[in-house]
């Protein structure tokens, strides 16, 4: 604990010299420069590591020998190609050779749990997606690159300068930046089958031609992530505020309204057609007519549905009369950076950190794994424009919210709500019975920031 302490207030202190001496005079050319996440599974033994050791036992000035590793924890299927990016980093940043760079499989959603059950013993540089953002904080297992209120250093104005706004206003807790984004594809809308779904912007059509193909449709409402897309869809709102200490501060949530009955009627309706199926694995998909689920599940639909693939965003709903687009959450991947006692180990991994972000590791990244930029530059490109589940996500994104930072315990509770819907228990309530059932919800909700 003592350690952990003394590496946040050595970040601190530290961060405008090492802004300036690894950050000031770098760009986007130069090579010193994402529970919902679909990433793979994470393992970390040594026999799946990616070790980018150049074999040197003496390490940089300040380092003493056997103390120069750094440790990089990114998705599995990413290991090989983040090990040759930080080759490329220290053949063109010999200040930095003399470092060990140990690259291990770890996704992002089972990062952040192990960093702060550990901070110690886990990584230097780590992804995670940025729900995980406020536990990381409170935990001490990240470090702060602004100082709360204002910008700092040029790290900070770096990220916000290439990337695009959503994803900086997610790698920040309150006004204190914390992380470096990587990705901005983490989002739903849906894969059809094109021979069976004649009209992919009305979910009431989707669901008719799935019944009468014999089809299924596939969304999960069980799901915390998921459902707000009816909820938002309506208008209603569920953010969280955070201190720049991680703290829950307060609950903005108005479920219990009009407009949030309409979104649970909504829900209802879907849930009694018998073209729906609670779900959003495509690889658990069977007689699939249409599944709302993300990037990551393109290469399944892609098999499944052969000629007849294709993908939209979110069809409208209808409830009482009025039409409403499907919305949600649009989320996203980032890095972090572990605080560091050693100031030259800290100068290292703010560096890697920036060159893993940048505009060249991100153009790369797309083309080997398809994963959706964060960098203006690479998401204006023509390929990233003319990958079809990519470009179906961003027509989506322009209905959708940033998804902020959320207790643990939401997720359960809204994963509750919508196994209520499909067990039947609101089939046949009134709108009084249904407000009642959102007025409990929502205090739920406001009691976890309290």
């Amino acid at each position: 604990m003592k350690k952990r302490v003394l590496a946040l207030v050595m970040s601190t202190a530290m961060i405008a010299s090492v802004l300036t001496a690894c950050g000031g005079g770098n760009n986007n050319n130069t090579p010193a420069v994402d529970s919902n996440t679909g990433s793979d599974n994470n393992a970390t033994t040594d026999n799946n590591t990616a070790d980018t050791n150049t074999g040197e036992e003496s390490g940089p000035s300040g380092v003493a020998p056997g103390e120069n590793e750094i440790v990089v924890w990114v998705a599995e299927a990413t290991t090989d190609f983040t090990s040759k990016k930080l080759e490329e980093f220290k053949a063109a940043n010999p200040d930095y050779a003399d470092y060990t760079i140990r690259v291990e499989p770890m996704s992002e959603g089972e990062a952040a749990g192990n960093m702060v059950t550990d901070v110690d013993s886990g990584a230097d540089i780590f992804s995670f997606a940025q729900d995980q953002m406020s536990r990381l904080v409170m935990a001490g297992a990240v470090m702060p690159i602004t100082a709360e209120g204002q910008i700092t250093g040029e790290y900070a104005k770096w990220i916000e300068e290439q990337n695009n706004a959503g994803t900086v206003a997610g790698s920040k807790v309150g006004d204190t930046l914390y992380a470096f984004p990587i990705t901005s594809d983490n989002g739903y809308f849906m894969y059809y089958d094109k021979s069976v779904v004649t009209d992919p912007t009305s979910l009431d059509a989707v669901l008719k031609d799935c019944e009468a193909a014999g089809k299924n449709f596939y969304m999960s409402i069980a799901n915390g992530w998921y459902n707000p897309a009816f909820f938002f869809g309506t208008g209603c709102t569920l953010t969280y505020e955070a201190d720049s200490e991680g703290n829950y501060t307060a609950c903005n949530i108005d479920y219990a309204s009009e407009n949030g009955v309409k979104a649970l009627k909504a829900m209802i309706n879907m849930h009694k057609s018998k073209a729906f199926v609670d779900n959003a694995e495509v690889d658990k998909a069977t007689s699939l007519g249409a599944i709302v689920t993300g990037t990551w599940a393109k290469d399944g639909a892609k098999e499944k549905l052969g000629d007849n693939f294709a993908c939209a965003k979110l069809p409208e709903f209808t409830v009482d009369g009025e039409n409403f687009q499907m919305s949600g959450f649009n989320g996203f991947k980032l890095l972090g950076v572990k605080p560091q006692t050693d100031e030259n180990k800290l100068k290292a991994c703010m560096a890697m950190a920036q060159f893993l972000s940048g505009e060249e590791v991100q153009k790369a990244r797309f083309e080997e794994f398809g994963w959706g930029p964060s960098n203006n530059t690479v998401a204006q490109s023509d390929a990233v424009k003319s990958d079809e589940s990519l470009a179906a996500l961003s027509e989506q994104f322009a209905f959708t919210i940033p998804q902020g930072q959320y207790p643990d315990e939401y997720w359960p509770a809204g994963e509750a709500l919508g196994g209520s819907i499909n067990s039947g228990d609101y089939d046949n309530a009134s709108d009084d019975e249904l407000m009642k059932v959102l007025e409990d919800f929502e205090a739920t909700c406001k009691s976890y920031a309290e």
